[in-house]
């Protein structure tokens, strides 16, 4: 059953600003694995700024925007060898969500040039 669906739209260029002048922002947000996949990228701005996407969309289909005990570091965007993303959660952030009953999450991300998104679906038993 889903209980819950988010989408998110970001300009490319806000995330590349972030990144280049907020020291610590990378590390904050993402995980060491989207920093290692994103700065091997020709377009290293357009992937952030879609796992940025799929981050803030995971938070609006939880139905709580971000709330205490989740973090945008722990909520991991990773691809399988076909480059298909999957949301994936750590640390607190899994236990925090572990309560919902969360058994299924999908994502979808998309980028050009100067816009990222990302749609995110959750389903529960």
């Amino acid at each position: 059953m889903i209980i819950g669906v988010g989408t998110d739209l970001i300009e490319v260029e806000r995330v590349a600003g972030k990144i280049s002048k907020d020291e610590g922002f990378r590390e904050l947000v993402f995980t060491v694995r989207e920093i290692a996949y994103c700065e091997a990228k020709a377009n290293k701005f357009q992937h952030y700024a879609a796992r940025f996407a799929a981050k803030e969309a995971f938070l609006k289909a939880i139905g709580t925007g971000w709330i205490s005990g989740i973090a945008f570091n722990e909520i991991e965007i990773t691809n399988d060898q076909e480059g298909k993303p999957s949301l994936k959660l750590i640390g607190a952030t899994l236990k925090f969500l572990e309560t919902r009953g969360i058994c299924r999450i999908w994502v979808s991300l998309s980028h050009l040039s100067t816009i990222s998104s990302a749609v995110v679906i959750i389903e529960k038993e």
